[in-house]
């Protein structure tokens, strides 16, 4: 395929013109299917919020305004139609979205980098994904949207504290896991 700008793919795609969107769409299939594993259950299910985020993005182009860069502008309808995945009635009857006080909020040590360095991304994303679905949507937020817990709290309706504790609760449970699977060092 020959390159584009993306002035070019953006007008092309404005245009509805399906070679510039073919192009767009194979652009950012790997990075944008990353996003949506981290928050399905499944592969399938990654694919189906691909397709729909693409779909929401071609339909709503013509409101891409400049202000920032257009992969973040997409990446943030990425994140936005997986939210709503998650939102639907079907998911949201199985989350548990307790209110826990601070007082109950536990601290827990951190995933050493190094550990998550030496992952490979599907093994990474396996282990992410046997978390419990509250919790892993918000450890998704934190650490890989940036999102802070006041904007987490907003976005699912839940109390800061509480997205909190799912943080400090995915970083608990990725950690015995992690720990689980790594060989034990022996010592000399």
């Amino acid at each position: 395929m020959p390159p584009y700008s993306e002035q070019e793919i953006i007008q092309g795609c404005l245009r509805g013109d399906r070679v510039y969107q073919q192009h767009l769409y194979g652009c950012y299939f790997d990075l944008f299917l990353k996003i949506c594993a981290r928050y399905a259950k499944c592969m399938e299910d990654a694919e189906q919020l691909l397709n729909d985020s693409f779909l929401k993005i071609f339909a709503s182009i013509s409101q891409f305004n400049h202000n920032g860069s257009f992969e973040g502008w997409m990446k943030r309808i990425v994140v936005n139609v997986c939210l709503d995945y998650l939102k639907s009635r079907q998911l949201r009857d199985r989350m548990q979205t307790n209110s826990i006080g601070d007082e109950q909020i536990f601290s827990q040590k951190m995933i050493s980098a190094e550990a998550i360095q030496n992952l490979h991304f599907k093994e990474l994303l396996k282990t992410i994904q046997t978390l419990p679905t509250m919790s892993k949507t918000v450890f998704n937020l934190y650490v890989f949207e940036g999102f802070s817990h006041k904007n987490i709290a907003q976005m699912l309706d839940i109390s800061e504290s509480t997205s909190s504790w799912h943080l400090h609760n995915a970083r608990h449970l990725l950690q015995k896991k992690l720990i689980a699977t790594m060989p034990e060092k022996k010592v000399k």
